[in-house]
Parts: structure tokens; C-alpha cells; sequence
């Protein structure tokens, strides 16, 4: 195990993994039919005014689909973990760009930094559960990040037809080539700017039963057993005293239009 974390913690190591993750992703997308109906995506992203797309950390491998054409330009917030320096090298080859936190102010200073991305018009994508869980349970980043924003938070989710569920904490989805898949956004999130923490408790929640819906019908739709939030301790209360420390970070038209490739 140590030597398997040395060589992650090595850069040459990390590109070449990096670059291999990001082929087989561009191989299952050239390979997958994909069914997407944006129609919130692009209601949302109408007035120019940036937002906050939230989905779970173990469904993240072929959601770079749910931003092409992107609204404006799409940053991932990302951790410091080992994993997420991975996943910052692999979405780099996407051209997705990254916001990260720092070893000395953590969270604090990416949740700075995606404050002023999306008041600059931009899109910041959360995983609420990363980088370390519990499964499919959010913590306060992104709502934070709404109320001190103004913009709404757009949860998105993502099932398909052949894929294996690893056996890490967030039962990662792991698709294969030449399958279906579908990818649903749910309804948008609005933060109040003034709200009390019973407001913003309430915000987190809504959020969570949203993409954890999303999700579950998702799974059902393919013929999947549903994967269930990890049972663990509940996440801190969220206060309207200013943005935590720790985000979680990897912490509409009359008739919908639907986009197949």
C-alpha cells in the first residue's frame, strides 16, 4: 500500500495514469448512445449568469457529456486528496479547468475562488460528498456557495446500461464501451442570500433527496439495484455565519428537448 501511494504521489506516475483514464473515457463517450434532455441546463444558463451543477462523486466518469456544448466555461472544484490531484491531470485532457484547495486555508480558499468564478458568468461543478464520503450524503459547500452567489444549483445524475459498481466508498461507476447512457438534471436549487441555518439545513437536504432521486430512478431505468447513501454520521449543520471551511469538492421550454448522440 505504501508503494502504491508513493507511486500515485509521483508526477510522472500521475500524468501517465492521468492520460490512460482520460482514453478510456474518450473511448466509452465515442462508444456510448447518450440521451440528455438539458432543457433546465440551458433555461438556467440563459441570462449568462453562471451557476453550480452538483452530482455525486462515484458518478462522475462520463458526466463531462452533461457540459458539451458547455454553458460558458465549466470548472470542477477539486481536492488536495491524492485522488483529486489524479482527477484534476485526467479532466485537464477535457478541458475542463479546476478549482482547488490550498494546504493552508483548504476549502475555504477554493470556495473563494468559485465565489468569483461564477459571479464572472461561470459554471463550478461540486461532487458534495468528496473526496472521502459518506456516500450520497451532501455537506454544506455548494449551498454555501449558492447563498453567497445568489445562483441556483443545478443537480445532475447519470445512469447506463453496462457498467460494474467498484467496491470503493462511493461504489464508483465504472462504464464500459458500447452501451447506453442517460443523463437527467433535477430541479434547481435557490439558496436565499440572507438565510438562517434552518434555511440553509433545509437547502442542503432538498439538494441531497434530489440527486439521490435522480440517481436511484437513474439505476432502476437500467435494470440495476439501486446504490443506497452509505449510512454514516450526518453532516455538520450548516450556520449563516459565512462559507465552511470544507466544500465538498471532487468538497424551461413548453416541451423538453431531448439530444441523443
Amino acid at each position: 500500500m505504501r508503494l502504491t501511494k508513493r507511486l500515485l504521489d509521483a508526477p510522472a506516475t500521475r500524468r501517465t495514469l492521468a492520460f490512460l483514464s482520460f482514453l478510456y473515457v474518450r473511448l466509452v463517450e465515442r462508444t456510448t448512445r447518450f440521451e440528455i434532455d438539458d432543457s433546465r441546463l440551458r433555461a438556467l444558463d440563459a441570462d449568462g449568469q453562471g451557476g453550480i451543477a452538483t452530482f455525486w462523486h462515484g458518478r462522475m466518469m462520463l458526466l463531462h457529456r452533461a457540459w458539451t456544448p458547455r454553458p460558458r466555461r465549466f470548472h470542477m472544484m477539486i481536492s488536495n486528496h491524492r485522488d483529486g490531484a489524479l482527477i484534476s491531470e485526467a479532466i485537464r485532457h477535457m478541458r475542463v479547468e479546476t478549482v482547488g484547495a490550498d494546504k493552508r486555508t483548504g476549502g475555504l480558499n477554493a470556495i473563494r475562488q468559485a465565489t468569483k468564478l461564477v459571479r464572472q458568468g461561470e459554471w463550478i461543478g461540486i461532487t458534495p460528498d468528496g473526496p472521502k464520503g459518506p456516500r450520497m450524503h451532501a455537506r454544506g459547500g455548494a449551498i454555501k456557495l449558492a447563498q453567497l452567489t445568489g445562483r441556483p444549483i443545478l443537480p445532475v445524475s447519470i445512469g447506463a446500461s453496462k457498467v460494474r459498481f467498484l467496491g470503493s466508498w462511493d461504489r464508483f461507476m465504472l462504464a464500459f464501451p458500447f452501451g447506453r447512457a442517460e443523463i437527467r438534471y433535477g430541479a434547481p436549487v435557490h439558496v436565499p442570500r440572507h438565510a438562517d441555518g434552518a434555511t440553509l439545513e433545509r437547502c442542503r437536504r432538498q439538494l441531497e433527496s434530489e440527486m439521490n432521486r435522480l440517481t436511484r430512478e437513474l439505476d432502476v431505468a437500467f435494470g440495476h439495484p439501486p446504490i443506497a447513501p452509505e449510512p454514516g454520521p450526518a453532516p455538520e449543520r450548516l450556520d449563516s455565519a459565512g462559507p465552511q471551511a470544507r466544500p465538498g469538492a471532487g468538497d424551461s421550454a413548453p416541451k423538453h428537448r431531448v439530444a441523443r448522440s
